[in-house]
């Protein structure tokens, strides 16, 4: 036998509904949830942190406020230039980059034009060996078989 729970709508005066919801006689319970209060439902619903937080007017001639940009201004040049150092860093780097891709592609040249008059060399020798060495069955031994029982 369960009892199906009943939930009663309460909005408090900040703006954030709580519905309590009665189940199984455990009594009520309390669960904020942020919902607008304006009747045409379009407002944006404020979370309870930002609630207390108002746009406060600075005052442009305190000590406060030129502390603070001061130091703003101290952090945006500091950024500012560690932007631009690293960009010069990568800029270096691909100049390095470049370069030493430049001379690894000479070096592939040279070493395949080493390879190509290797290769040559060692064809020609090849050739020029197998003209003067006879394949192996066809050698002529002269045996004469009148001298082979003496």
């Amino acid at each position: 036998m369960s009892k199906t729970p009943q939930q009663n709508t309460t909005t408090d005066a900040s703006g954030v509904s709580v519905i309590h919801t009665q189940a199984h006689s455990s009594g009520l319970q309390q669960v904020p949830q942020l919902v607008p209060v304006s009747p045409g439902g379009g407002g944006k619903a404020v979370p309870p942190s930002k609630q207390g937080k108002k746009n406060s007017f600075v005052d442009r001639n305190s000590d406060e406020y030129r502390q603070r940009r001061e130091r703003n201004n101290m952090a945006v040049k500091k950024s500012r230039l560690k932007s631009k150092q690293k960009a010069q860093d990568t800029l270096q780097r691909v100049n390095q980059l470049k370069e030493e891709n430049e001379r690894l592609e000479a070096k592939i040249k040279l070493l395949t034009k080493e390879l190509s008059v290797l290769k040559d060399l060692f064809l020609e020798h090849a050739h020029n060996f197998a003209d003067n060495v006879q394949p192996v069955g066809t050698e002529t031994t002269t045996t004469n078989p009148e001298n082979s029982g003496q």
